[in-house]
């Protein structure tokens, strides 16, 4: 494995009732506090009230950003740095999914700057200080609660990209997994492929001997692919829903990336479809990945084979690596399709009219993947394949 220096300073509530942590969190860090939330859920499912509840019982100051999207925009971003410095905001609580806490992060960097908080998104602007970030998780996906990436979109540029800092690690971050009971059928399929996605883009790399870090994806895997199915059918059920809050966490928290290197191209071409159509993350994700498989197989094939093997149960026997890692992929895009994902951008009525466009914002960095390097016709070719 490659040599690695490992930080992560996230201090995890996970379990039912964890909400009450917040009376020992919060007044460390002052008495002025910007809430933010997406469209509203929190307050039909009355997680908004509990939290209430609790800030009004600590005498806090309360400021709230609403509305954050789910391909969150620079826009709203900049929103919340106008609160937070207007109002001299001490702290952020991040009160939803993946899209609120990734704006959350962009707003507490960009508080602490005099740029226009984009700059940060395209490292034109370095990140040095941000304000303390907490969050309380409602959807089980992108892992964001205990990484320092973020995600943000420019609507006026069709432009989605990702940034990070140590800066802008949550402070704290609360799973309870009844706040997840009322996530809608498609986006806790959405984010099942999320975190798969984020065990996929991790397990292929470059690095050798990382035996250690192999058997947690792939048991992180088993595990998703275990529950997924029995979970989507039985929305409201505990232990289910507490496994696959805990699998998004792990996803992408940097335990499986230890020694390693991951590709991240699939992410990196999801991206520049989802700037571009708007469509849910999750969603491109799941139409992708198997062609970024399928299409990459060549470059090592022993290591799809053996995905196939441990994740998805293929039998080895009379086949070839590349047979062996045919049917893994197979299988997998089987799986996504059983659970209710797509399959085809024409899921979407995406066609090729807009080929050039999606390559060039895909390209707009230069090649990328560490695991398989691509260039402009490689990302054509496995968009056309995705069609």
């Amino acid at each position: 494995m490659n040599n690695f220096s490992f930080y992560n300073p996230v201090r995890l509530h996970f379990g039912k009732g964890q909400i009450n942590q917040l009376e020992a969190e919060l007044p460390q860090y002052g008495d002025k506090i910007l809430v933010v939330y997406g469209g509203g859920s929190i307050k039909r499912n009355g997680l908004y009230d509990e939290v209430m509840t609790v800030l009004e019982k600590l005498n806090m100051k309360v400021f709230e950003l609403s509305g954050v999207e789910p391909n969150p925009r620079v826009e709203t971003v900049r929103k919340g740095v106008e609160i937070c410095k207007t109002e001299d905001v001490d702290f952020v609580l991040a009160v939803g999914g993946g899209s609120v806490i990734d704006c959350s992060k962009l707003i507490v960097a960009g508080a602490k700057v005099d740029e226009d908080p984009w700059n940060i998104v395209l490292k034109k602007t370095q990140v040095t200080d941000a304000l303390p970030l907490g969050t309380i998780l409602t959807i089980a996906a992108t892992g964001s609660e205990m990484n320092s990436g973020s995600v943000i979109t420019n609507e006026e540029t069709l432009e989605k990209y990702g940034w990070g800092s140590p800066h802008v690690f949550p402070k704290f971050s609360i799973l309870d997994p009844t706040y997840t009971f009322t996530l809608p059928r498609n986006q806790t399929i959405y984010g099942i492929v999320d975190m798969m996605s984020h065990v996929f883009e991790q397990y292929f790399h470059n690095a050798t001997n990382t035996p250690i870090t192999d058997e947690m994806c792939e048991g992180v895997l088993r595990t998703v692919i275990e529950t997924a199915p029995k979970l989507v059918n039985d929305l409201e059920n505990y232990e289910l829903r507490e496994t696959i809050l805990l699998a998004g966490t792990i996803a992408l928290n940097g335990f499986l990336a230890l020694g390693s290197r991951g590709d991240w191209a699939t992410h990196n071409i999801e991206h520049a479809v989802s700037a571009v159509y708007d469509i849910p993350h999750g969603g491109g994700l799941a139409i992708i990945f198997p062609n970024w498989m399928k299409y990459n197989i060549h470059v090592n094939p022993e290591r799809f084979a053996r995905l196939a093997i441990k994740a998805f149960g293929v039998s080895a026997e009379g086949k070839t690596a590349e047979e062996i890692a045919l049917e893994g992929i197979e299988r997998l895009r089987e799986f996504w399709i059983s659970i209710g994902a797509p399959s085809r951008l024409a899921d979407y009525e995406i066609d090729d009219s807009q080929m050039d466009t999606l390559v060039e914002k895909a390209m707009i960095n230069g090649p990328f993947g560490n695991f398989s390097l691509l260039q402009a016709n490689d990302v054509r070719k496995i968009l056309e394949m995705s069609l």
